[in-house]
């Protein structure tokens, strides 16, 4: 009979570049999870730190090499989307990497107040500040400019906006616009909620902000399903272009462009992205757009979210036991919950790489997963290539583990990171695994499994 090793080496090209299997053990970037594993048990949380500089400086190198080979002539910036991961070990791998912060909330500007304090950045950096605003992330942004974070820069989400920073701002200051983009075709609105309409950039640039002291630096593009080379993609960038080359005519101090986030992370062993080519794409297609229009080429910034931290990121269970509930629907039931630590698994049916980690040599059968809470949609089922999930016979020699990786973005601020999650399930152990100046792997515990008396204190008992 077929091992789960010959399943997984006949189905896909492996071993990969995160993967291979040393004996019968999964090892994910050369770590020996079923080591970590005996040291720190299940259910685990394990962020692989290195894994966000490689991505940082594999797109730096795209864009850089499309800038060379199309002689642009404008710069680019590498912006991290904090709401993707607000730790500040994150942060701290971001910034030596030479990036700069995207926020979206308010207390998203007391990170770049800690950052500052502890020396991380100056009051140079870049910090591009989105999203509908509350009069609290406003004030924050107004006391960052007055104290001389000239590089502070609200980007206008509404045609009010503007208006709260006028006379409370000292001095001359930056500011950006989001253009509201229109979703693609299948989705339930027809245009962003966010951002400011076609139609009115150029009447709230003339009325509102021409000699003013805020200073039009920026125009703002974002497509919610991300950079994808597509019909709908090409045509919204082009649009966005043509409307940023007809301000520029009227706003000479406008000279950037931030086209967001979006590049996609591998959620199979299938997966299959060509991002050198949509970066030189993209920077081709800009050039075009200006040089047709008469107009110099903007520097631009990107706002990688999942693709910095994505990728970094895992979570490992026990298979506690399995559970025949017909004939033929077999469950392995795990030590943890999809909904409470891999919500996008359950709100949008996000799939994430799935392998087991051990028990490499073994048969392997088709199952369903569980997870612990008493909720009906506790559940993984299927891979993102195949509505079937295969994982190794559960036998006595030892305990089965299951691992999903590329979970670093998001699942803990949408999970509640040690919070109170459905059936007060606690959060996992968090640990983090970087290199030492030696290439050596390096393992520390950032966070214990949650425990009672947390969930406790913040119920109120």
């Amino acid at each position: 009979m077929k091992s789960y090793f010959d399943l997984i080496d006949q189905t896909f090209e492996f071993p990969t570049e995160e993967f291979k299997v040393n004996g019968k053990y999964l090892e994910f970037h050369g770590i020996p999870l079923h080591e970590v594993i005996k040291e720190h048990g299940t259910p685990l949380k394990i962020t692989y730190i290195p894994k966000i500089a490689e991505n940082i400086q594999r797109a730096k190198k795209w864009f850089g090499d499309a800038i060379e080979k199309h002689k642009y002539q404008g710069g680019y910036t590498y912006c991290y989307c904090t709401k993707s991961s607000h730790f500040e070990f994150v942060l701290d791998e971001v910034l030596d990497n030479d990036c700069h912060i995207e926020t979206s909330s308010a207390f998203d500007l007391q990170i770049v107040k800690s950052l500052y304090r502890k020396g991380k950045i100056d009051k140079d950096a870049l910090v591009v500040c989105n999203g509908f605003k509350r009069p609290l992330y406003v004030q924050y942004i107004q006391d960052l400019v007055n104290d001389g974070f000239t590089n502070c820069i609200p980007i206008l989400d509404n045609l009010n906006e503007l208006d709260q920073y006028k006379g409370r701002i000292e001095k001359d200051f930056q500011i950006g616009i989001r253009v509201a983009a229109d979703e693609e075709p299948n989705f339930e609105f027809y245009t962003s909620r966010l951002g400011i309409r076609y139609s009115d950039i150029n009447a709230l640039y003339t009325d509102q902000i021409k000699g003013s002291n805020a200073k039009l630096k920026m125009l703002h593009f974002f497509i919610n399903t991300g950079i994808k080379d597509t019909a709908y993609y090409w045509s919204e960038l082009s649009r966005f272009m043509y409307k940023y080359c007809e301000l520029k005519k009227i706003c000479p101090e406008l000279d950037t462009i931030d086209i967001g986030g979006g590049f996609p992370i591998k959620t199979s062993l299938t997966f299959e992205y060509d991002y050198a080519y949509m970066v030189d794409q993209i920077i081709e297609n800009i050039k075009w757009i200006c040089n047709k229009s008469n107009v110099p080429m903007p520097n631009i910034i990107t706002e990688f979210g999942s693709f910095t931290v994505g990728e970094s990121g895992a979570i490992i269970y026990s298979v506690l036991d399995q559970k025949l509930q017909n004939d033929k629907e077999l469950w392995y039931m795990v030590d943890g919950s999809f909904i409470t630590s891999l919500p996008d698994a359950w709100g949008m049916n996000q799939k994430f790489v799935l392998l087991a980690i051990n028990k490499w040599d073994h048969p392997f059968q088709k199952i369903n997963m569980g997870g612990l809470t008493c909720d009906s949609m506790d559940y993984y089922n299927s891979e993102a290539h195949s509505s079937e999930l295969f994982m190794p016979l559960i036998e006595e020699d030892e305990n089965l583990y299951v691992g999903f990786f590329h979970t670093g973005a998001y699942q803990d601020s949408l999970g509640g990171y040690g919070g109170i999650q459905h059936c007060l399930i606690p959060a996992p152990k968090h640990v983090l695994i970087d290199k030492d100046e030696n290439g050596k792997l390096v393992t520390t515990v950032f966070a214990e499994e949650q425990n009672h008396n947390d969930m406790l204190n913040i119920l109120g008992y």
